[in-house]
């Protein structure tokens, strides 16, 4: 196999294979499901979750004003703060003087960083610098993230999946919930991958699905 292949194709789960953390539960494992029509699950229909109960909704009765809109702004910035604490330490230990600013959310800008870690000798863009120099700075940013709605990031990621079948890349399997908590899909076999993220069919349907996918997932799956 080509070795910027391997590069790209080992980029995408870089984040948890790096740190496992309690709080940031998605997988490098692919999504389960019946591989024999190319590795894509038969029922694209959206599993049922229940939902988690809201951090807002209050169980006393109590009207009073909530805080709730200020400790999220809180904790965005944090989380921006973390993120950009990573940034400046792949730059300057990592060896990407060109890494690019976490977006205005705090997450990362995995376009920018995914052409970075394609060329040759550069895929540590994607795991955290030479020798993951840089994996104490990714944790904390890790633990700094606002929860997500793991409901909504599955269902994001399902229509992904199915984007990506329906524009050529047909083993791209869906992703899976475990725990409550949504696992992206991707590869078949990420340890020997089988879906060549260098062919033009590849690149042209992540252009056309990339709409699919919400802000903070697109380096997931």
């Amino acid at each position: 196999m080509n070795p910027q292949t391997t590069s790209r194709a080992t980029a995408r789960p870089r984040l948890t294979a790096l740190v496992t953390l309690p709080v940031l539960l998605f997988s490098a494992a692919c999504g389960g499901g019946d591989d024999s029509a190319g590795g894509a699950q038969k029922n694209d229909e959206i599993a049922s979750v229940p939902d988690a109960p809201s951090a807002s909704r209050s169980t006393t009765g109590d009207t009073g004003p909530s805080t709730a809109p200020s400790t999220a702004a809180a904790g965005k910035s944090a989380f921006y703060d973390a993120q950009l604490k990573y940034v400046q330490c792949m730059r300057a230990k990592g060896g990407y003087k060109d890494y690019p600013d976490p977006k205005l959310s705090g997450h990362l800008d995995w376009a920018k960083i995914e052409e970075i870690s394609s060329r040759p000798g550069r895929n540590e863009a994607a795991k955290g610098g030479k020798d993951g120099v840089c994996a104490p700075e990714l944790q904390q940013a890790m633990l700094a993230e606002p929860k997500r709605d793991q409901q909504k990031d599955f269902e994001s990621m399902l229509a992904h999946a199915k984007c990506m079948r329906d524009n050529g890349v047909s083993r791209f399997t869906n992703p899976t919930m475990s725990g409550g908590n949504a696992q992206p899909g991707g590869d078949p076999n990420p340890a020997s991958p089988s879906i060549d993220h260098e062919s033009p069919t590849y690149k042209q349907a992540r252009e056309a699905c990339k709409t699919k996918l919400l802000d903070g997932l697109d380096g997931m799956q």
